[in-house]
């Protein structure tokens, strides 16, 4: 899968160092994955969520950052569309975002 865009990423684990190294580790797994479909998340991912709208809600960080991703999975992309604390996330609609 191809990650857009890892400068999100980065740009929350400046404020957040604790985040640094599991969202690399996010990143680098899953630009190694190849996700026929929202099952082969799961597989790995058993907490993701799956949501309306192509979009997969990942626990960071031992749960303690949220990452909302749109999963494009016949073109290979995976679009960053937010990443926060838990209270960051409960203020957004992640459907949407």
């Amino acid at each position: 899968m191809r990650v857009i865009s890892k400068k999100v990423l980065r740009e929350f684990w400046t404020k957040h160092p604790d985040a640094a190294e599991p969202l690399r580790a996010w990143f680098a797994e899953v630009e190694r994955a190849l996700w026929a479909g929202p099952s082969d998340i799961k597989n790995r991912y058993a907490s993701a969520s799956i949501l309306s709208g192509d979009r997969v809600v990942f626990n960071i960080g031992g749960n303690k950052y949220r990452l909302v991703v749109v999963v494009k999975f016949v073109s290979g992309y995976v679009y960053v569309r937010f990443v926060g604390t838990h209270a960051e996330y409960d203020r957004i609609n992640a459907e949407e975002i």
